[in-house]
Order: C-alpha cells, then sequence, then structure tokens
C-alpha cells in the first residue's frame, strides 16, 4: 500500500494506494496520458461578459420547459474568473493534460469576422496558465455553443456553416497554435444534428428530419476543412474529432429484424463520422435509408472533400447500448425523434445504471476500442475524449465526498481499456468527464458527473473521493514512468 496524499486538499483524508489501482496501473505504457475534460457553456458562466455573444444553448435555457427547472449556464462553476483555481486543483491531480472547450461566441459574438479581444485573452491566459502548471492543453473547437446568429441562419443545417466554421478553426490555430498541439474539431456531432435538430431535446431545439441529415454532412464536412485550415498553420498539430459511440447488444441475433437494426444504429451512431472522414464514404444502410434527403444534400465532390488525415479519433463512452425484441408498451423509435426507422425495439437494461438511466457496462469500452482497432485499423491513436458517470454525492459531516459508485465505474472502465491495449488497441490517452460538476445541458444540474464536486450556491469545490482515486492511480502510473 502506497501512501497518497495532495498538500492543498485540507479538508480530504489521506488515501492509500491499493494493490488494485497499483495494477491497474501497470496495464498502461509509460507514456500514456492521463487528463480531465469540460466544455465551455458547462463551467465558463460569464454568458454576458466582456463581449461574448449569445448563443444557441443561451436562447435554449432560457426557453421555458426546455431544461431542468429552468436553469441556464449563465454562472455555471464560474471557471471564467475561478481557473487559476480550477488549474491548481488539476495540478494537485497530476493530471498531464486537460481538454476544454473554446467557446466560439467568445472569440465572434456574431459569428462573423468581427473577432472579440477579450475572448481571444481569456483563452491565452488559460492556455498559459495551463503550461505553467505543466498541463497540456487540448482544445476542442465546437462543444455545441454556437453563435445564435449563425442559428438565425439556419445553423449546421445550412451549408454555409462549413466555410465560416473553417474559418473560425482558422483564427483559433492562428491566435493559439503556438502552444495548443491537440485539437478536437467537433465534440459528439451526432448530438448536434440529432439532438438539436431532429429530437428537439438540445440547442437549436429543432425538429426536422431534412435538417438533421443536413447537419450530419456538414458537421462532416466540417471537420475535415477545419482540420485542412489548423493545418496550414499549424502543420506539427495533431487533430481528429470526439465521437460518442457504443456497442449495439442484441438479445437475440437470430432475429433478422433486430440485427437489422442494429446494422443502422451502428451506422447511424458509430460509423457515419468515422467512414466518411477515412474513405470517403456514409455507410450505405443509411445512404439508402436516408434516400433523397440526404442526396439533396451532398454536391459533387463532397465525399472527397470529407476524407481527411485524423491524428487520432476521440472516442466519448458511457456505456453500450441494448436492443431486444419489443413490448407492446414500447413505442415506436421514431417517436422519440431521435432515429429515422419505423422499426419498434425494447430493451431490458443492465442493473446497476448511473443517475442518467445508462446501464454500467465496463467491459464495453474495452470491446469498442478492439473494435475501431479490427475495422478501422487506419486509426493510429485512439484518445478515450470522455468517460465519466453520474452520481448525486455530496459532502457528509465531515466535508468528504465518498462517491463510491464512480470510484468503481472510473477503475473499471480504466481497467478494461488497459486490458484492450495489451490485445493490440491504439488506445493512448484518457480523459475523465467531467473534471467539475456542471450544468448538464437540459439536465440543468440535476445531475452531477464531476470528480470534483462544486456547490452551486458558493461555488466552493470539493475533490470527491474519485479524485483521489484517480490522482492515487496516475501516482501510481508515475512510478512506472520513472
Amino acid at each position: 500500500m502506497m501512501s497518497h496524499n495532495r498538500g492543498s486538499w485540507p479538508s480530504q483524508p489521506t488515501i492509500e494506494i491499493s494493490a488494485d489501482i497499483a495494477g491497474i496501473a501497470a496495464k498502461f505504457p509509460a507514456s500514456f496520458k492521463w487528463g480531465v475534460a469540460t466544455s465551455s457553456y458547462q463551467i465558463e458562466g460569464a454568458a454576458f461578459v466582456d463581449g461574448r455573444g449569445k448563443s444557441i444553448w443561451d436562447t435554449f435555457s432560457e426557453t421555458p420547459g426546455k431544461v431542468v427547472k429552468g436553469d441556464t449556464g449563465e454562472i455555471a462553476c464560474d471557471h471564467y474568473n475561478r481557473f487559476h483555481e480550477d488549474i491548481a486543483l488539476m495540478k494537485d491531480l497530476g493530471v498531464d493534460a486537460y481538454r476544454f472547450s473554446i467557446a466560439w461566441p467568445r472569440l465572434f459574438p456574431h459569428g462573423n469576422s468581427a473577432s472579440e479581444s477579450r475572448g481571444f485573452d481569456f483563452y491565452n491566459r488559460l492556455i498559459d496558465a495551463l503550461l505553467e502548471a505543466g498541463i497540456q492543453p487540448m482544445a476542442t473547437l465546437y462543444h455545441w455553443d454556437l453563435p445564435q446568429t449563425l442559428e438565425d441562419r439556419g445553423g449546421w443545417a445550412n451549408r454555409e456553416i462549413v466555410g465560416i466554421f473553417s474559418d473560425y478553426a482558422l483564427a483559433a490555430a492562428a491566435a493559439f497554435g503556438d502552444r495548443v498541439t491537440n485539437w478536437v474539431t467537433l465534440n459528439e456531432p451526432w448530438c448536434t444534428s440529432w439532438l438539436g435538430y431532429m429530437s428537439g431535446v438540445h440547442a437549436p431545439g429543432v425538429k426536422n428530419l431534412k435538417s438533421a441529415i443536413a447537419a450530419s454532412h456538414h458537421t462532416a464536412l466540417a471537420h475535415a476543412e477545419a482540420t485542412h485550415a489548423i493545418k496550414s498553420l499549424v502543420p506539427r498539430a495533431s487533430t481528429g474529432y470526439a465521437l460518442n459511440m457504443t456497442n449495439y447488444r442484441v438479445d437475440d441475433p437470430s432475429n433478422s429484424e433486430l440485427t437489422a437494426l442494429a446494422g443502422l444504429m451502428d451506422s447511424h451512431i458509430n460509423r457515419w463520422w468515422l467512414d466518411s472522414s477515412i474513405h470517403g464514404t456514409y455507410p450505405q444502410n443509411l445512404v439508402e435509408s436516408y434516400g433523397e434527403d440526404l442526396q439533396n444534400v451532398i454536391l459533387d465532390g463532397d465525399m472527397k472533400r470529407a476524407k481527411v488525415v485524423n491524428e487520432f479519433i476521440g472516442v466519448n463512452y458511457y456505456s453500450d447500448s441494448f436492443i431486444s425484441t419489443p413490448k407492446e408498451s414500447d413505442k415506436p423509435m421514431s417517436e422519440g425523434g431521435l432515429f429515422p426507422f419505423p422499426q419498434r425495439a425494447g430493451a431490458e437494461l443492465p442493473q446497476p445504471r448511473t443517475d442518467m438511466g445508462w446501464p454500467i457496462t465496463p467491459s464495453g469500452i474495452g470491446d469498442l476500442m478492439l473494435r475501431i482497432a479490427r475495422d478501422w485499423p487506419e486509426v493510429p491513436s485512439i484518445s478515450i475524449t470522455e468517460n465519466g458517470a453520474a452520481f448525486d454525492d455530496g459532502p457528509n459531516d465531515d466535508g468528504v465526498v465518498e462517491d463510491q459508485r464512480r470510484v468503481d465505474y472510473m477503475t473499471s472502465h480504466i481497467e478494461s481499456v488497459g486490458d484492450a491495449i495489451a490485445q493490440g488497441a491504439p488506445v493512448h490517452s484518457y480523459y475523465a468527464w467531467s473534471f467539475l460538476d456542471n450544468f448538464e445541458w437540459a439536465e440543468g444540474y440535476a445531475k452531477r458527473f464531476g470528480i470534483v464536486h462544486v456547490d452551486f450556491e458558493t461555488l466552493q469545490r470539493t475533490p470527491k473521493r474519485s479524485a483521489q482515486v484517480y490522482s492515487g492511480l496516475i501516482s501510481a502510473h508515475g512510478e512506472k514512468r520513472g
């Protein structure tokens, strides 16, 4: 047992690094990088400060009934004013890297060429402070906070967004590329396209199949164009995008309807953006399913433009997905607005689950890493850009947050990744989601993913037991580095 205690966490008792934790750490190569992740709208606050323009999430949050309890990101974690404190906590954790996102409307309030110097200044200060703390920045260009002025012109459903996003990427690379090497273009473009433009449960709240299909195509093009823009100024840049991916488990593989549905869903979520960037093609089953709605937005040369070299693929993994024979009470999947397919599906989800209702399936993350290595051998490197769980654990009478369920979730998933690496999966980094409890989109502040607890009244930060365990794992891995 190794003693491990971070000096600036006085409220937290010393934690012993167990042999199990040390054993998990030993599964990873010495070069492996450990990080934490956040996004701008979820933590920054200062929504109407220093010239920041309005985003689609400001508008969506202000719309009655869209977000739990009417919560907004106006204050969030106030990271905009407290980032030095947060970086100090990251340094105490011992992380190698921090994945953050840039708020597009902070740099370009109206989505046009008119820039806001105070926005650029903020990210310059943030990046410099990270580097001073010995933490490598990974910048995400788009984590869903589109300038509202661009949405007023059609947003991601309007083809002109591709060129505008490329210009934005070029400006960001020019400003920060001398210090930022790792770039994520788009975070979860599936969510942008389908939750934002089909189901309407995320901003901008549109419910239109044609818009969702158009957004899916335009995000694929935008990724490629932004990648070229970044590398035109920063040739050494490592670029990729963060895709939410899952494994589809069918309870009866002999059922042809269920397996066909699983194939459609796999193409819909897992293959669309990978195939387009790697092969310059979309999955044929979706091409047939979308029909003219897709063909009408693909212009000559588009698929050649969509093909691009990725130094890495970011994977956001939370759980596996399950498809089973539907019951009479199950609704058609298309009624939920997420999927344009008429099939019905139901599933008895495994227990236990997180507070989001998602099943806990640690073996799935390892299986997914091996699947990517097998089916897309062109991928040179995988980064786990998000992995975490929502559990509502707060400080006890001693001020300690004993979030053992999150500890179990995190360690079991990390161990699964380590096992996949041993079998040849090219995974080179892991970012815990999330560093802080934050504004969880349509769930408001009702769901807590952070390894650091945030009191949203006082904004006090309290590292949870999971933060200590993660720190201990990183420390144990450091022993391997020597």
